[in-house]
């Protein structure tokens, strides 16, 4: 490591989930005031699009979805419904932002499976083809319903602090927001960062480690909240079209330029079930992935 460099490293809480911070730069001055200016970020990110706060935007859009009316947003905000409508698009209608509403009939914490009629009523208010979205204006064509950008903000705010990581000139440096990670350049011994990747079966066993220079990876499993009913697993990612819980892959991870490149790829593929390999083969991003079976596969 060279002598100018030295290891810092924050923690913090946010987005419902511990935090990371890792740098190797010349000063603690410069290390905190970028860990100050990352956690506000990430902070300024929670609390625009939380659905938890009333005074957030999210529940100002989320307003209008109910009353089945129109809003203007932002220019991040239209960034973010941009790509979300790209992800809808590229998924053929899986990875849709407007199936928040699921999460209704679906309560993992009380181990109960919800009847197909509370399913069907929430469908009815489903799909991003409900919405009219001609930036800046975002109308809803039916009352009732109800967007989660839940999918997309937590790994772009990855994003955003990994590029205040390099505007600050720290070029040695990992952002970890509850999993979702990006390495912004290697270790400042010069090799790659270790990313442990968890078994979905035996989640204190390591699926496999990844060695990361730069780049961005993100996880998605069906242990990460799920329910056991009568022998069978019912995970959190749910089929927008049939309300019910998808099969088929275990866990899924995937390296990107961006992390919220590659957390949407992971969840799509999940999302896409037995054709999720292949979707991710074509997608050409290095990956891996294991069924629910144990088979192992990927391109790493």
């Amino acid at each position: 490591m060279p002598a100018e460099l030295n290891h810092f490293s924050f923690q913090f809480k946010a987005m419902g989930t511990l935090c990371e911070l890792q740098f190797f730069c010349a000063s603690a001055g410069q290390a905190e005031k970028l860990s100050r200016d990352i956690i506000a970020e990430v902070l300024r990110l929670e609390a625009k699009y939380s659905r938890y706060r009333e005074d957030s935007l999210l529940s100002e859009i989320n307003r209008a979805a109910a009353a089945g009316g129109a809003v203007n947003v932002d220019a991040e905000t239209a960034l973010l419904l941009d790509y979300a409508q790209t992800c809808y698009l590229q998924s053929d209608g899986l990875f849709d932002i407007s199936s928040g509403l699921l999460r209704r009939a679906w309560k993992f914490r009380e181990q109960r499976l919800p009847g197909q009629a509370e399913i069907d009523d929430l469908l009815e208010r489903i799909g991003w083809s409900k919405l009219e979205w001609r930036p800046p204006a975002l109308r809803f064509l039916q009352p009732g319903m109800e967007l989660d950008f839940g999918g997309v903000v937590k790994e772009y705010a990855v994003d955003r602090a990994a590029n205040l990581c390099r505007a600050a000139g720290v070029r040695r440096a990992l952002v970890n927001l509850g999993g979702d990670l990006c390495m912004v350049g290697p270790r400042g011994d010069g090799q790659p960062w270790i990313v442990g990747i968890s078994h979905p079966r035996r989640p204190e066993d390591v699926l496999t480690n990844l060695a990361v220079t730069r780049g961005a990876v993100a996880y998605s499993g069906d242990y990460q909240r799920c329910m056991m009913i009568d022998g069978v697993r019912y995970a959190h990612v749910l089929n927008p079209k049939t309300g019910w819980p998808v099969r088929y892959l275990a866990g899924v991870a995937v390296i990107g330029d961006q992390c919220v490149v590659a957390g949407s790829a992971t969840t799509i593929a999940m999302l896409k079930e037995r054709e999720g390999p292949a979707w991710l083969r074509e997608l050409g991003l290095p990956h891996i992935w294991m069924d629910e079976h144990g088979r192992i596969g990927g391109d790493l």
